[in-house]
């Protein structure tokens, strides 16, 4: 990491859950660790590295002295600290104010060590830099704590034939960001898609399809037919009872395996799954499965029915099985209706069974919105009951609702009228600048990425659990904390290389003298921040919350804008001095555009 063979921290005290190999701010905690534990003994550096916490308003680290519970006063104890402070390489200064102790960091290594680490864990090391290079090994930011684990994640789950509503929208950007999170923190990640593809409003589709069914607008758009189909045989049920006799004889026909009830599902299935396919694929999405109510196998359904019998958890209502959960304050559930077939609770019952036979996982996380509070907690209640071990792995991620997502025309919205809308609304902006938009070589591709860049931003600004209101021209604005801002910020970085091609061939950090911006209150701004982005990573594993690495990368663009005036890289005359400006914003590059990927977004280069 240093110009020396070992790296900078080799003669610090090794503390557990520290890796100054991934994140290099653990180094310099454990070295103000050392100094506060050093002069109070019996303090072990250990419970002294706990009390290293990152401080605000211009200081770098703060230690609160009462949560150690020392003997004697605070002010002694601060004194202690002070009179035994020498500055090196790690710690510039230390100040004593009321309870805490502040701490400031040597700025020449802070710089050097932060950049050198964001480059040996982004490209390969030793190497310098051309004009050209791109990220070999983007690894800054990750680190291993999952290592040997397995994560199942179910999201986004939409209904084949019905609307992919906001909520489901919801469930996908989270469940992508999470997805990617666990990867990045070392999990072996399966993403699932469990769709909507079973029950009774397949057998009103499978009613409909004979009567207003085209396999013409069936191939060219079969979520948007099927929907269709369904919205209007469900207007002739609601004149005529007898539609929806005729649609659960139908769906009782796929539930007992009359094949010629199923040849038409399976083709709608197929013909869906290929078209949410390319759908996800715009919006950045991979899943590893696609699966569904469907595939649930019927004997864990039936096994954990008689399960919960046995447990004299059943009653009979008008033939319809209900499980009594009231002791536990979450009412009644409905597991088997009165014509003997499933429902999706059972399902999910069944489901979660065959996935831990299937893949032994360590955590199953289900992305579902708090609308479904209930209805979760009662599954993962059940199989609590039914006392299988693994059920205590299971986690719901919820969030909140959105209001007023629509596109323009007020009409009912599909995942493409979504990313259609998106596309368009940001194109016409694009336009109010002739002269900008010209110059772009993809305006399509372009408008697309950065509208769908907006629509993420504006759902993982806040805590997920919170509703908030959709506003089409917020999310589009260039200005302000939204997802166009992020991209420019991201492409006014890359821009850096071809503006300024005389810094090249950069020599690797470590033959950089970052002394020279040792004076700038703006690299050391940047190199703070860049630091950081290791524990905004851990965090967000803790909380599960998009919203820290979203204010993250917008705490970075700021940062990065206030200091192009002063840190200037074009003119500067100090060969020098350029190329360690240089590997900075370099170095903020890679970490904005890692922070974006990990929210799902693909950074831009050009706009």
């Amino acid at each position: 990491m240093s110009t020396s063979q070992n790296p900078f921290w080799y003669k610090l005290t090794s503390v557990p859950d520290t890796d100054p190999s991934s994140c290099v701010l653990d180094a310099f905690r454990i070295a103000i660790a050392e100094r506060v534990a050093s002069a109070l003994p019996p303090l072990t550096v250990e419970k002294a590295y706990s009390g290293v916490d990152y401080g605000k308003k211009g200081v770098d680290f703060t230690v609160a002295l009462p949560r150690f519970r020392l003997p004697g006063k605070v002010d002694e104890l601060a004194k202690k600290v002070i009179d035994a402070f020498q500055p090196d390489d790690f710690v510039a200064s230390v100040v004593h104010d009321k309870a805490f102790l502040h701490f400031q960091l040597n700025t020449t290594s802070l710089i050097r060590e932060v950049v050198n680490q964001i480059y040996t864990t982004t490209y390969e090391p030793g190497q310098g830099l051309d004009a050209n290079a791109e990220p070999t090994n983007p690894r800054y930011g990750t680190n291993s704590s999952g290592g040997g684990k397995t994560l199942v994640i179910e999201y986004s789950s939409p209904n084949i034939a019905k609307s992919f509503h906001v909520g489901h929208l919801r469930s996908t950007i989270i469940g992508a960001f999470l997805a990617n999170l666990y990867k990045a923190c070392g999990w072996k990640v399966l993403s699932v898609n469990y769709l909507g593809d079973w029950g009774t409003q397949f057998g009103m589709i499978a009613t409909g399809f004979e009567k207003y069914g085209s396999q013409e607008a069936l191939e060219r758009d079969p979520i948007k037919h099927l929907y269709d189909v369904y919205v209007q045989i469900s207007r002739e049920a609601e004149a005529d009872p007898n539609v929806k006799v005729e649609a659960a004889k139908w769906f009782k026909r796929m539930e007992d395996g009359d094949e010629s009830a199923l040849a038409n599902w399976r083709v709608w299935r197929e013909l869906s799954i290929k078209k949410y396919t390319e759908e996800y694929e715009r919006l950045n999405v991979q899943f590893d499965v696609y699966t569904g109510e469907s595939e649930v196998g019927k004997e864990w359904q039936d096994k954990a029915l008689q399960r919960l019998e046995e447990m004299n958890l059943v009653s009979d209502a008008n033939g319809a099985k209900l499980v009594d959960l009231e002791k536990w304050k979450l009412g009644k559930a409905v597991l088997r209706k009165a014509d003997g077939t499933s429902i999706y609770l059972t399902r999910d019952i069944g489901g979660a069974i065959e996935r831990y036979e299937k893949w032994n996982f360590d955590k199953m996380i289900y992305v579902i919105s708090s609308q479904q509070d209930l209805h979760v907690a009662q599954f993962f209640k059940m199989l609590k009951l039914m006392e299988f071990p693994w059920a205590d792995r299971l986690e719901h991620v919820n969030y909140g609702l959105v209001q007023g997502m629509s596109t323009r025309k007020g009409t009912a919205v599909f995942l493409a009228d979504i990313i259609r809308e998106a596309s368009t609304v940001m194109h016409e902006q694009m336009k109010r600048n002739e002269e900008k938009y010209n110059a772009i070589q993809d305006p399509e591709t372009t408008s697309r990425e950065v509208g769908i860049s907006g629509v993420k931003i504006q759902d993982m600004a806040a805590k997920r659990i919170n509703n908030y209101n959709f506003n089409w021209d917020r999310m589009l604005s260039f200005e302000g904390d939204t997802g166009p801002y992020l991209q420019y910020a991201h492409v006014r970085l890359c821009s850096m290389e071809r503006r300024n091609p005389e810094v090249f061939p950069l020599p690797a950090p470590s033959s950089i003298d970052f002394n020279v911006l040792a004076d700038s209150q703006h690299a050391r701004d940047i190199a703070i921040l860049l630091g950081s982005y290791p524990d905004v990573v851990k965090t967000a594993l803790k909380t599960h919350e998009p919203s820290g690495v979203v204010t993250f990368a917008f705490r970075l663009a700021h940062a990065i804008s206030s200091a192009w005036e002063t840190l200037v890289v074009k003119g500067e005359q100090d060969r020098g001095k350029a190329q360690a400006r240089f590997w900075l914003y370099r170095s903020a590059r890679d970490t904005l555009g890692a922070a974006m990927r990990l929210l799902s977004i693909r950074p831009m280069e050009h706009m």
